[in-house]
């Protein structure tokens, strides 16, 4: 509205971001994007290509790319990955049969040469579910100590109740203010 008109015109002191929101079909991406909206998130239908937000945060304008995780998708992520200041990906915490395969698509991805350096923040999402695996052996299990080329966090979430989703933007706030020093 108004307020938006007058910060164009006097210029915005907003910094503005690019995330590239990725995981696995079904893990919860485009909830956890409206739930950053604070949009309405009892019906999702899954992303057919992708999805954009702008979402404000800590003084923050975060432009997100919410990216279809299906396997005939997949192939088409690297193409949205330019200019990319952080990824967030997310992680179906109790659907263990597919940890390996999501694994493995992190560790493509973190290879990406487009990739180099970019902070992570893995989303260890539908905490509440009673089958959801822990952040710390999700972790354990993606190797995510062994990347030394970026900072990163996992942060165990539910985008449904919203828990634990304003502790990873807090962290996407310090990534910010620490990359200002």
């Amino acid at each position: 509205g108004l307020l938006s008109v007058i910060q164009k015109l006097k210029g915005s002191s907003e910094q503005e971001l690019r995330i590239v929101l990725l995981g696995l079909d079904n893990a919860g991406k485009t909830t956890l994007l409206k739930r950053l909206a604070s949009e309405e998130v009892s019906t999702i239908t899954p992303t057919q290509g992708f999805n954009i937000k702008s979402v404000h945060s800590h003084g923050l304008k975060l432009n997100v790319w919410d990216i279809g995780g299906q396997r005939s998708i997949r192939p088409y992520w690297k193409k949205y990955l330019g200019s990319t200041d952080l990824l967030i990906y997310v992680i179906d915490s109790a659907d263990q049969k597919r940890f390996e395969e999501t694994g493995q698509e992190l560790a493509e991805l973190t290879e990406e040469e487009s990739l180099t350096g970019v902070p992570l923040l893995v989303f260890a999402n539908k905490q509440d579910l009673v089958t959801a695996a822990p952040a710390d052996e999700i972790a354990e299990g993606l190797n995510l100590h062994t990347y030394r080329d970026r900072e990163w966090q996992i942060q165990a979430c539910s985008a449904l109740s919203g828990e634990g989703v304003q502790d990873g933007m807090n962290w996407i706030s310090s990534q910010i203010m620490n990359r200002k020093k």
